[in-house]
């Protein structure tokens, strides 16, 4: 009697192999490639389809998933971090040490798209260096992200809330309220070092460090700083300043950035960058009160050799100093006058509202703050009435004055509604 092995091959059987794998290994191919999104809410990690994080799990998932720190994501809710601490939440990019072939940073894209990630309470005790949401970017850029009431502690350098290390890459358009970050050296509200670029970004709450303490950055080394602020409280040992530490290479620059916060340090404090050992400061003011015991500035408590101050003010009534490392002292009133600030950008950077505040940036702006601007009032909607249904809206009558919100050519029903969304919304 023939036996199995005698028998012709079945159709599905080619070589002595099954062929039926050339059905079924797609369908496994296509099992394994779901498992791997699923480990977020969605995505491929794509630039056309970037990964979504939309729960807490998926942020900690992302700061465990070092292989996914190339790739591309999205946040696509806000995020509440309450119950997470240095126990239970991994941070994003892994730092061993200078120069070290371990480092492994975040070289990828992460787009908030103006959500917020808030309540995280983080104290680091083990690695002494790069402690923020993210430990340590290169390459990378973080943008359009919020974070709100943070703590954040760390042991060692470059403390941030939100990245520890910036080595290379940008931090644009992110935003720190109710921040609380305590470091050692190289502490910032938003960024602990900086070597790529900050920009359009902010600070509020509470900074403490020993040496390069600063409200939004601790240090600036080969990076960029500019069309930012900060409004925090920040107190430290050595190089203490309301937005910067200290800018500490010729590269480093300070670029139409403003502090208001109040400035305590031993050594060289200032209301806006407390050492400036090398590099430029250009078109930038504090007011914040300043005090200390030795290289105390109203704008910048030492200026070294290689540091360069270039068209910038403080207030010498509101910070208590009438003498400072760089810059020029005014009254406040001063400070609340166009007239001081001569070669300012107010077409495409800064805005003021002559006798009533300092410059703001045009971004703080809010959308229907169509006059001076301090926020959207019952003049601005005064002046929105007066333009209602202009269609001949355009760039020869700057957008029919700034109520052709939408940009469609004319003031209408879509204009309104973005109006009264933003009714009674102030300057940050």
């Amino acid at each position: 009697m023939a036996s199995i092995a005698d028998s012709p091959r079945p159709r599905w059987m080619l070589g002595g192999q099954p062929c039926a794998c050339l059905l079924i290994c797609p369908i496994i191919a296509t099992i394994l490639v779901s498992a791997a999104a699923a480990k977020y809410s969605g995505g491929a990690g794509s630039s056309a389809d970037p990964y979504q994080i939309g729960t807490a799990q998926d942020l900690d998932t992302l700061g465990n998933s070092p292989g996914d720190w190339i790739k591309q994501f999205v946040l696509v809710k806000d995020i509440d971090l309450t119950g997470y601490s240095e126990k239970n939440f991994h941070l994003i990019g892994g730092w061993v040490g200078l120069g070290s072939t371990e480092n492994r940073p975040f070289s990828g894209i992460f787009d908030g798209k103006g959500r917020t990630i808030s309540n995280l309470s983080f104290r680091d005790a083990d690695s002494g260096a790069c402690v923020g949401l993210f430990r340590y970017v290169n390459v990378g850029e973080v943008r359009n992200l919020n974070l709100a009431n943070i703590k954040i502690v760390g042991n060692g350098t470059s403390t941030g809330a939100l990245v520890g290390y910036l080595e290379a890459g940008a931090v644009v358009n992110c935003h720190a309220v109710g921040i609380n970050v305590t470091g050692n050296t190289r502490v910032g509200g938003l960024v602990g070092h900086v070597g790529g670029a900050v920009a359009q970004s902010s600070s509020r709450g509470q900074v403490t460090g020993v040496r390069y303490v600063g409200g939004l950055v601790g240090d600036v080394s080969e990076g960029t700083v500019s069309r930012s602020y900060s409004k925090a409280t920040v107190s430290g040992d050595e190089s203490v300043g309301g937005l910067a530490g200290a800018t500490i290479n010729q590269a480093s620059i300070v670029d139409s950035c403003y502090a208001t916060g109040k400035v305590r340090g031993d050594t060289g404090a200032g209301g806006l960058v407390g050492l400036t050992a090398q590099g430029r400061i250009f078109r930038c003011y504090s007011t914040g009160a300043v005090t200390g015991d030795q290289n105390v500035g109203g704008l910048t408590g030492e200026v070294m050799y290689f540091g360069e101050v270039i068209a910038s003010f403080w207030d010498k009534e509101r910070s208590g100093q009438t003498k400072s490392g760089g810059g020029t002292g005014k009254t406040t009133a001063e400070m609340r006058s166009a007239d001081t600030f001569i070669n300012w950008d107010f077409d495409l950077i800064w805005a003021i509202c002559d006798g009533l505040h300092t410059p703001v940036f045009l971004w703080q702006i809010p959308p229907g703050d169509l006059r001076c601007p301090d926020g959207v009032t019952i003049l601005d909607f005064a002046w929105f009435a007066l333009q209602w249904e202009r269609a001949d809206c355009g760039a020869v009558n700057s957008s029919c004055e700034w109520a052709d919100l939408d940009e469609s050519g004319d003031v209408g029903y879509r204009d309104l509604a973005i109006f009264a969304e933003n009714w009674l919304t102030g300057i940050d």
